[in-house]
């Protein structure tokens, strides 16, 4: 029967992943702003004109001199006359003299000669004459050319994340095209005779392929490509076969099953005879997640993670994804802490640092109460849906005391549980 090598902490695990392979992004790709959603910004983007690039009405109204409405008052209107109308989308084919005024729509060009406009609701028209009862001061009622985003101003920096808003900008400047860093490919697939793919048959004694599934959307959710390469038996030929065809075909790889400590577990050694320098971590001291199994491989990083669902995940979110944030050009997120109170004692496995997952709840006087989620069975799934983050143990400590204030780490950002 195989067993572990001397098994590493979580630090020097942390610190032997770092040693050997430091993820930076991989190209540089030029893509369609509409399709650039969720991608990382490769350069920075530098104005190349005014926005807006004219000076224009912010309201429906007249566009004046303002010294000509001085003194205007409900009681006692300025008389104008009217020159003209400004239409929205084209240059202005008229100017404002002196006591003149000219019809204007909201995100029109200001037309020279004026410098100020009127909101319609303070006006009248008669005839020729526009009637002004309030008076405007220089400038009212107008964004000038570059008094959101000026000429040469850098708008956005490499490595932002692009969402609407930032896109919105982009398309401001008139972009159609946006230079991003590329996302990483990342295989993903299952090993073990028990599991089945999702939609076949499922013969008594199997179970469904849930690891490639959720670890997949967990790639997805780390900036990622991940490509399901299926099931497969833990068989250490066609695990060669599987793994070289993954590496071959994408930029890292994750495996889930076969890393523990009985015969069926050829993932380490099957890693090994793959290429150098093969396997640099194999079992860390830690619960859960004991099992995990890193190998590099012609400078690509391999993940084989346990079998368990929950271990598989947890291991996924402290290791895996900084690795695929790092190759996606992300910046590498902290983890969300909280303060909380223990809502019970909770014990550490033995010399090993432990992650306890919790649920969260506001007791009566409405501090913030983190309770351990059963765990039942080790492969159980739904002990990571229904927990809102984790509590780390240290290896030498002994326990934490019911009452006692704990940080958790939250599987997703919550600002509400700041309040």
């Amino acid at each position: 029967m195989k067993v572990f090598r001397k098994l590493l902490t979580f630090d020097e695990a942390q610190q032997v992943i770092q040693q050997c392979f430091k993820p930076k992004p991989l190209s540089i790709e030029e893509i369609p702003l509409l399709e650039a959603y969720n991608r990382v910004l490769a350069e920075d983007v530098t104005a190349t004109l005014n926005i807006p690039p004219f000076n224009r009405s912010t309201v429906d109204g007249y566009a004046v001199r303002a010294e000509d409405t001085f003194g205007a008052e409900e009681s006692k209107p300025v008389s104008l006359k009217f020159c003209g109308t400004v239409n929205v989308g084209e240059p202005p084919k008229i100017k404002v003299p002196c006591g003149t005024a000219a019809e204007i729509v909201t995100g029109a060009p200001i037309p020279e000669g004026a410098d100020a406009i009127v909101m319609v609701e303070h006006t009248v028209l008669k005839d020729d004459d526009v009637f002004v009862y309030n008076a405007v001061a220089k400038d009212e009622n107008v964004m000038e050319a570059g008094s959101d985003i000026q000429k040469g101003e850098t708008v956005l920096k490499a490595g932002q994340l692009l969402h609407s808003r930032e896109i919105g900008v982009l398309a401001a400047l008139g972009l159609a095209k946006v230079k991003v860093y590329a996302v990483p490919h990342v295989a993903v697939l299952s090993t073990g005779a028990e599991i089945v793919e999702p939609g076949k048959e499922l013969p008594h004694g199997r179970i469904y392929d849930i690891n490639a599934h959720s670890l997949s959307t967990a790639v997805l959710e780390s900036g990622g490509d991940p490509l399901y390469m299926g099931v497969f038996p833990d068989d250490m030929a066609e695990l060669q076969k599987a793994l070289k065809h993954a590496m071959a075909s994408t930029d890292m790889v994750i495996t889930s099953g076969g890393v523990s400590a009985g015969p069926k577990d050829v993932m380490p050694q099957t890693l090994n005879s793959l290429g150098k320098p093969g396997v640099i971590v194999c079992g860390i001291s830690i619960k859960p997640g004991k099992p995990t199994t890193v190998a590099l491989i012609d400078e690509k990083p391999v993940f084989s993670l346990p079998g368990h669902p929950t271990s598989a995940l947890l291991i996924f979110h402290l290791l895996v994804r900084p690795i695929i944030q790092g190759m996606a050009g992300r910046k590498m997120e902290k983890t969300q802490k909280v303060k909380t109170f223990a809502a019970i004692r909770m014990f550490p496995a033995r010399g090993r640092r432990t992650f306890v997952m919790v649920r969260l709840k506001r007791d009566e006087s409405n501090r913030l109460i983190a309770e351990p989620v059963p765990v039942g069975l080790s492969g159980a799934i739904t002990t990571l849906a229904k927990a809102d983050g984790f509590i780390e143990i240290g290896e030498n400590q002994q326990f934490i005391d019911a009452g006692e204030e704990v940080a958790v780490h939250l599987f997703r950002r919550n600002d509400c549980l700041l309040v």
